[in-house]
């Protein structure tokens, strides 16, 4: 049985259509990369997961209609998410950040400063104090405080220096060979999300283009689809 399925979910900004038709089925344990140009409705997707927007159509989480939920309870069902942009609590320290959201479960203070030890090393800072790799680290491990079934990674690496987009690669490579969490990746970094990602979604103007195993996505469609 599929953990997450997106049937010809379409999705609006107002008056501004944005989703046309997105396919998108993950299996548990599955790491699925989400793909395709800017603009084309990755973020409007992710929004319309965690129910940030209004959308219609098929949006089932583990057998349940996501569509009759609010975002706060698609996130006790097991969704986290790591936004665009981090959005940390500015004035919060590291901790208070991490344990904000947390539920019980297998992730704790402890595994997240294990899975990156920055974290713990600056427990006691606000994080606007931190830089923004250290930032983007923190927003990760806020997630998988809450335990997630299913973690969702919008640009994670984004504006990161080229150290620390290589710790959240392997952090994600850790997740993935440790846990059986399922992880929906939205990134530009082709290379890496080929390493990491079992399947592939490939968006174009609001719709899914292509979609299949990783191993199958050629570099005439990635070009076609993804390529500047």
């Amino acid at each position: 049985m599929s953990l997450l399925t997106l049937e010809n979910l379409t999705a609006s900004y107002g008056s501004s259509q944005a989703l046309f038709g997105v396919d998108l089925t993950m299996a548990e344990g599955e790491v699925t990369a989400l793909m395709g140009r800017n603009g084309m409705g990755k973020s409007t997707t992710v929004k319309a997961i965690c129910r940030m927007i209004a959308s219609q159509g098929g949006l089932v989480l583990d057998g349940q209609d996501l569509h009759r939920l609010p975002s706060h309870k698609v996130a006790q069902l097991g969704v986290g998410l790591v936004p665009e942009g981090r959005r940390c609590f500015a004035d919060l320290t590291v901790r208070e950040n991490l344990i904000a959201a947390a539920r019980p479960g297998q992730w704790s203070l402890a595994s997240v400063t294990a899975l990156f030890p920055r974290l713990g090393e600056r427990a006691g800072q606000r994080a606007a104090s931190l830089s923004g790799g250290e930032q983007q680290m923190l927003a990760v491990g806020r997630a998988l405080m809450t335990n997630p079934r299913l973690l969702i990674l919008d640009e994670a690496t984004e504006g990161l220096a080229p150290i620390i987009r290589q710790e959240i690669w392997a952090a994600l490579r850790h997740l993935k060979q440790e846990t059986g969490m399922a992880i929906l990746v939205i990134d530009k970094s082709l290379k890496e999300l080929r390493r990491v990602s079992d399947r592939a979604v490939l968006l174009a103007r609001g719709k899914t283009a292509w979609a299949g195993r990783m191993a199958d996505l050629t570099s005439d469609i990635s070009e076609k689809y993804v390529g500047v």
